[in-house]
């Protein structure tokens, strides 16, 4: 039933009875749903004396699924509604299922409106869905899948309260992250203290690395948003290290000149935006679209994602400006309307916050990057659903499995008050516990399991590398002569000028 549910999520279902389940259109299709609610519920069943409407029928959220036969007659409906009236907490809820008394057989016109009711609560951003259901119903719901977790007391009837499995950020996970390790083989980049991190330190050095490939079809479709984003991306890899960005190369594939100009012309309007030279690169032409990136940075202490601990707090900073990227599900763009002066200081967040342990969030999403953070460090994490900073426009389930844009989770001690985040926002959400995988807590204290340990395979991150004291900020007259870029800018030692879906394919 799960593949089901993915791929009726805000469809039409045409169920093998000859029963359409379908959005409720208009009043006449609530009004026959009431009224086999009403005939059920009330005269048949005596659960409700007089009605069985109630205060979620009058809310501007609730969602009122109803099955239909091929004559257009209601024979069943099911309703959805938030289970915090006006609080989006991605938690929602679903009742009054019905179905009219002269098609009840074998539970299938039922079971047809439970499964359209599970991929329409995973099409509004549910990560938690549960219903309250009559206890001799118990059994139907757990053959479709769901978990019955305890009995409740509805209307003076004895219930059951059921939850559906929402697999959103597990799928996010699976498609994005979870092949990792075995592409890799027994590669371990970056060696021990820095397996899994997208920007590694280069032996020998205080140089960082790392190199990220833009999606092809991003390419293909928006060649300027790909090469802002070329840069975006690897600015937040080495950012999330507390490192300087140095410079960046480049390697475009395009099937012609106009398309390979435009490309770069997303990278130069990116380079100039956070003040990072392009210091060379390759371009090929007459060829599918192909857009990788390589950025160098400095830093002294770097912070590795692998340095949290059990007891850590983790922190969620983000920046919740902007909009979703038209053209592009799933991507929220905070950047391409801020300043140059403030794309420098938020990647300077890090460098001047010093958590023990930081990832910048990628296409695995705020929670996806919470458990690769959790994994690198041999733990496991709680996120408080609640405190996740959340953009107005957006909603929580999108906002936690979207790529944000600039977004970091840090795990450390809490940061303190007035901490200098802007233009972003922090917030404590959670901490990393014993164990592994990554649990979500909601107000109510129920705490649901969404990741198992594994996330990218690849494991603990080993024995950290010595980089220097990682619980000692930098010089600070190092840090002062770092120009334009306050606490994150540019090295006056170095040669050169000075700086003036997530989209990515690897961690």
């Amino acid at each position: 039933m799960r593949d089901l549910v993915e791929q009726l999520s805000g469809l039409r279902v045409r169920s093998a009875l000859g029963v359409t389940v379908e959005r409720a259109a208009n009043r006449s299709d609530l009004a026959a749903a009431h009224r086999l609610r009403q005939a059920t519920f009330v005269q048949e069943q005596g659960l409700f004396a007089g009605t069985d409407r109630d205060d979620l029928d009058d809310l501007d959220e609730t969602v009122v699924l109803v099955a239909r036969d091929d004559d257009g007659v209601v024979v069943g409906s099911v309703r959805l509604a938030p289970a915090v009236p006006g609080r989006d907490l991605a938690w929602w809820t679903g009742s009054r299922l019905v179905v009219a008394s002269d098609r009840r057989g074998a539970g299938r016109i039922g079971a047809a409106l439970v499964t359209a009711a599970c991929g329409e609560a995973e099409r509004l951003g549910a990560l938690r869905f549960e219903a309250c259901v009559q206890r001799d119903r118990a059994d139907f719901f757990a053959r479709l899948g769901w978990d019955v977790l305890g009995a409740v007391e509805v209307a003076g009837t004895p219930h059951v309260r059921v939850r559906w499995p929402v697999g959103r950020i597990a799928r996010l996970v699976a498609a994005t992250k979870e092949p990792i390790a075995a592409v890799l083989g027994g590669l371990r980049p970056g060696g021990d203290g820095w397996v899994g991190d997208d920007a590694a330190p280069v032996p020998g050095s205080d140089l960082l690395a790392a190199c990220d490939a833009i999606l092809p079809a991003m390419v293909e479709r928006d060649p300027w948003w790909a090469g802002w984003c070329s840069v975006l991306v690897n600015v937040n890899d080495v950012a999330v290290k507390g490192a300087v960005p140095v410079g960046l190369l480049d390697a475009v594939g395009a099937r012609t000149a106009s398309q390979a100009a435009r490309v770069l012309a997303g990278v130069k309007a990116g380079a100039d935006a956070w003040g990072v030279p392009v210091l060379g690169g390759h371009t090929t032409l007459g060829v599918p679209a192909s857009l990788a990136v390589t950025i160098l940075g400095r830093a002294q202490v770097p912070v590795p994602g692998g340095g949290g601990r059990p007891g850590d707090a983790v922190t969620v900073v983000a920046d919740l400006a902007g909009g979703w990227r038209p053209g592009h599900p799933g991507q929220w763009d905070s950047t391409t309307a801020r300043s140059s002066a403030e794309l420098r200081h938020l990647a300077g967040t890090v460098d001047r916050v010093r958590p023990r342990a930081a990832k910048d969030v990628s296409m695995a999403g705020i929670v996806g990057t919470i458990g690769m953070l959790a994994e690198a460090g041999g733990c496991g994490a709680v996120v408080d659903v609640a405190a996740v900073p959340t953009p107005a426009g957006a909603g929580l389930g999108a906002w936690l499995t979207c790529f944000p844009g600039f977004a970091q989770v840090l795990a450390g001690a809490p940061l303190p008050a007035g901490a200098d985040v802007g233009p972003a926002v922090a917030a404590t959400c959670g901490e990393l516990v014993a164990g592994g995988g990554v649990a979500l807590r909601w107000p109510d204290g129920e705490v649901v399991d969404v990741l198992g340990g594994r996330v990218t395979g690849l494991g603990p991150a080993g024995v950290a590398a010595q980089h220097g004291d990682p619980d000692r900020p930098p010089d600070p007259a190092r840090r002062a002569a770092r120009g334009e870029w306050g606490l994150a800018g540019a090295d006056p030692t170095l040669d050169g000028p000075a700086p003036s879906t997530d989209p990515r394919s690897r961690p």
